[in-house]
């Protein structure tokens, strides 16, 4: 592994490309597809713990990294919220599909002129674990809340693939995480961490959740991973963890009753804004 520098917060960032650049580029056909089938997975997850924390009517939300717009739709329209402002780097997914309340927005949100407004939600999904400073966003999205705002922060945990037996499926994942962070600096051994970085930006009342969906054939979990292995593909071989054969294999795999493992979970971490709510 080539150490490319640290972080400001003293994690080791290799990888110089970006998400959606390196890998995962929108304009590859079925990347769309790719990331709604994420979405099928955590989705009802994520709705049901913004709407615990209280997203309704009259909220006006931000959602970062908004990919094809899922969770924004699902704030209008099943939690009733005022107004999303959804955000992304390319909002061709997101432009693809306007409704009443929808905001798009094309812009980096690492840029030091991100300064949207302010917001009772801020959600972040999937973000923080591609950046080389969780500690700079998680602060930066901090000063977006209205008082009384929280921040929610939902990023990959792995709790098993670096321990658990070699199959044609830890041994897929490992060269995956291997890759991505020599590649564009992913790292989601940081994610339990977000906690820790909630209460140094200042938040109150921090707490969070792992959901860890099953793996089963042609699950919408399974055909995320396959794919995602298909487009990580040439930075999965970089790693000299696995070669095509091995990728192939780790797709019939996943696709077999005989797949055993954990999924890599969701850890979801929120926290809130001091202050009594005020319209934002």
């Amino acid at each position: 592994m080539t150490d490319a520098g640290l972080s400001s917060d003293g994690a080791s960032s290799p990888g110089e490309g970006r998400y959606g650049e390196q890998v995962f580029r929108p304009e590859e056909g079925g990347e769309g597809d790719r990331i709604d089938l994420g979405a099928l997975t955590y989705d009802a997850t994520t709705l049901a713990r913004l709407r615990l924390l209280g997203a309704g009517p009259g909220w006006n939300c931000l959602d970062v990294g908004a990919g094809t717009g899922t969770v924004a739709r699902g704030l209008l329209d099943d939690a009733g919220v005022a107004a999303v402002l959804a955000v992304d780097r390319d909002v061709r997914f997101l432009a693809a599909h306007p409704v009443p309340g929808l905001t798009v927005l094309q812009a980096d949100v690492t840029a030091d002129d991100f300064a949207p407004g302010l917001f009772h939600l801020v959600h972040a999904r999937f973000v923080l674990m591609h950046l080389p400073s969780p500690q700079r966003m998680i602060a930066k999205l901090s000063g977006l809340l209205a008082p009384g705002g929280v921040l929610v922060v939902s990023d990959a945990v792995d709790l098993t693939t670096g321990s658990a037996p070699v199959t044609p499926y830890t041994r897929a994942m490992r060269a995956m995480w291997q890759g991505l962070h020599d590649s564009i600096g992913t790292d989601v051994s940081r994610v339990p961490g977000h906690l820790d970085l909630l209460r140094e930006a200042g938040l109150e009342s921090v707490a969070a959740e792992i959901h860890v969906p099953p793996l089963l054939p042609g699950s919408a979990i399974s055909r995320f991973w396959a794919e995602t292995w298909g487009r990580a593909r040439e930075a999965m071989v970089g790693t000299g963890l696995v070669d095509d054969g091995q990728i192939d294999e780790a797709v019939r795999y996943l696709d077999s009753p005989r797949c055993t493992g954990l999924s890599p979970g969701m850890l979801t971490a929120w926290g809130w804004k001091d202050g009594a709510p005020t319209a934002a």
